[in-house]
């Protein structure tokens, strides 16, 4: 029987949510990111989303639901199940969180001198801004 679930997020750019996409694709084993189809679950059971993206069962996608001001990561899990759904959203809002500061960063005029990652995850950034 098919079930969809969504997850409740804070992603609300959806430019920035497809960028955070694409950083976690290798990670997570995810495929083609696509925009306004249909996510595939069990015995073929679909749902419309804004974004969506294969995955390693090429019968079941994942995607991302436009719910008000925000998007939902919907899915039916039971067919996806070697990704974690908050493993998943929280790398995916470690990723749309730093393109998020980094936008406004180069808006104010900043550019990225130097960038490590903590064995934590924690992104450390090094800015410059010429005056």
């Amino acid at each position: 029987m098919s079930h969809f679930t969504a997850i409740k997020t804070e992603f609300t750019e959806e430019q920035t949510l497809l960028r955070a996409l694409e950083d976690v694709r290798q990670e997570f084993g995810l495929g083609e990111i696509r925009t306004l189809e249909r996510i595939r679950g069990y015995a073929g059971n679909t749902t419309f989303a804004q974004i969506v993206v294969g995955t390693a069962n090429p019968e079941y996608d994942l995607g991302f639901v436009r719910q008000g001001e925000t998007y939902s990561l919907v899915a039916d899990w039971q067919g996806l199940r070697k990704i974690k759904p908050d493993q998943l959203a929280n790398r995916l809002r470690q990723r749309y969180a730093y393109h998020t500061v980094l936008e406004k960063l180069e808006a104010q005029g900043f550019s990225i001198a130097e960038e490590a990652v903590q064995k934590d995850q924690t992104i450390h950034l090094v800015l410059r801004r010429m005056i």
